[in-house]
């Protein structure tokens, strides 16, 4: 299963995106907090609750400088998958970022994730600008 979200434009530079979330507390800010519970972090990432008590980790897999953050499920994860944030340059000023998410699941648990997950991660990306916008 593959979901990716529309790019938004962040009123920040691609260098500043990339530092604020290779920080695992920041991810928080993305997420919303009437959906989710027991946010934790570390170095290597974080994890929180989703609604339904599903235990969502992220762990920093790999981190391509001010274009990229690959974060991997954890050992607590439902399934196996891969979260990238891509960040692009625009200007000094500002960025385009978007979420792009690769799962391998079966056909059942597909049905009962897909819709959850794209609306997420639509948040995400809409939290992500409007954190900049302030």
């Amino acid at each position: 299963m593959k979901i990716s979200t529309d790019a938004s434009v962040i009123q920040a530079s691609a260098e500043d995106v990339f530092n604020f979330l290779s920080e695992a507390k920041n991810i928080e800010v993305l997420l919303p907090a009437d959906k989710i519970s027991d946010f934790k972090y570390d170095e290597n990432g974080c994890s929180f609750k989703a609604q339904g008590g599903i235990v969502i980790p992220l762990i920093y897999q790999d981190k391509t400088p001010f274009s990229k953050i690959d974060m991997k499920s954890g050992e607590k994860a439902p399934f196996s998958y891969v979260l990238s944030i891509l960040i692009q340059r625009k200007d000094e000023n500002s960025s385009t970022g978007h979420i792009e998410f690769e799962a391998d699941i079966n056909m059942f648990m597909k049905m009962m994730v897909e819709k959850p997950l794209k609306s997420l991660f639509d948040v995400m990306t809409s939290n992500l600008q409007r954190h900049f916008s302030n």
